[in-house]
């Protein structure tokens, strides 16, 4: 828990390893409790997270999260092992050899290697994250 200006800032633990980022407006209680929730296109996102809490709140089953798919955390974890591979100086074909579990390739075979393009696609996409796309990981895709 954390107090700031607009209030108490915690996180509840919920099932699976999950946790719930919360705002107190007021005292902390748990006798009255109520949920915000701005009816802007993030609402959709808060109601999700309202509906997990309630479950947890009421030793329910808590719903898994949907934000993202399963290939889509395997991606993003790769995109941040290519970082930091980079990062630490690794070369391309050191960090395909890491992630996709490739042996030693000669340069020839390393030039038309899809491991060596999927690499470019991690690393970009880890620069994407960086630069902001992050905040795209934690939202659901809407339909309009």
């Amino acid at each position: 828990m954390r107090t700031a200006s607009d209030g108490v800032h915690a996180l509840y633990d919920l099932a699976n390893s999950q946790q719930l980022q919360i705002l107190c407006l007021g005292a902390v209680t748990t006798e009255a409790l109520a949920a915000v929730v701005p009816l802007g296109i993030g609402g959709f996102d808060r109601l999700e997270a309202v509906r997990r809490l309630l479950a947890a709140l009421h030793g329910r089953v808590v719903p898994p999260e949907t934000r993202l798919t399963r290939q889509q955390r395997a991606r993003a974890r790769r995109m941040l092992q290519a970082w930091d591979g980079a990062r630490d100086g690794a070369t391309q074909q050191e960090i395909a050899q890491v992630i996709f579990q490739i042996g030693d390739l000669d340069r020839d075979e390393w030039q038309a290697s899809s491991a060596r393009h999927a690499v470019m696609g991690l690393l970009r996409g880890a620069r994407s994250m960086i630069a902001g796309g992050y905040r795209k990981l934690l939202r659901h895709r809407h339909r309009r």
